[in-house]
């Protein structure tokens, strides 16, 4: 029987991607291979408890939401989640995403289950750990995220979504600002860069952190 590394598990308000608002069924595994430079679940880092795949599954069947997500850390770096991950989109009625940091084999993501993908920024400290084969490995039904410290990210995310056509190739593209104590202005400047270039990304905002969730 699969085993999983588990941090937490927990019911919450999905905070990014095109299903932000909903509620969601959350399984944060432990474990990350990078060491973004605002990271905001470092506790993930460290091991966690071992939790079969069939004990998983039936947590959130009895969770009673309609969505599901794995997250991390980074939950492909796990042997186990190949498993988890197709056992929960076996069950009736969910919808299972993945939330991974870019730098793993996106292939481990079963098919019909969706991968919310970073491609981290310069400012993030971490964008040479970015395996650039991945994009060719999108799906439609897949989403793609860029976390924005400050113009220069900006600038080097709009270059990629450009250079790879990844509206094309994937449901949505969004651009996120660090939240920190300058939020609300890189907010605000965001907002306008996007609209003054024209790009067809969305602007998203972390309601999970608006509202002091987790």
């Amino acid at each position: 029987m699969d085993e999983i590394d588990v941090c937490e598990t927990f019911v919450s308000i999905q905070g990014e991607s095109s299903y932000a608002g909903f509620p969601c069924f959350f399984i944060r595994l432990s474990g990350c291979n990078l060491r973004c430079g605002y990271c905001d679940t470092v506790y993930a880092y460290e091991a966690g408890r071992k939790v079969s795949v069939e004990e998983l599954v039936k947590e959130c069947a009895e969770s009673s939401m309609r969505l599901v997500e794995i997250t991390g850390g980074e939950p492909l770096l796990q042997d186990g989640f190949s498993a988890l991950a197709e056992a929960l989109g076996n069950l009736s009625g969910r919808k299972v995403i993945v939330e991974t940091n870019g730098s793993q084999d996106i292939s481990k993501i079963p098919d019909g289950v969706i991968s919310i993908m970073d491609i981290k920024c310069p400012g993030s400290g971490e964008a040479d750990a970015m395996d650039w084969g991945n994009i060719d490995k999108l799906s439609p039904i897949d989403e793609v995220k860029f976390v924005l410290s400050d113009r220069d990210d900006y600038e080097w995310s709009r270059d990629v979504v450009q250079k790879y056509s990844l509206n094309e190739i994937c449901n949505a593209v969004f651009f996120s600002p660090v939240m920190s104590e300058s939020g609300e202005e890189l907010i605000a400047d965001l907002g306008k860069w996007i609209v003054d270039d024209r790009l067809d990304v969305r602007l998203q905002v972390q309601l999970h952190k608006v509202f002091g969730m987790k």
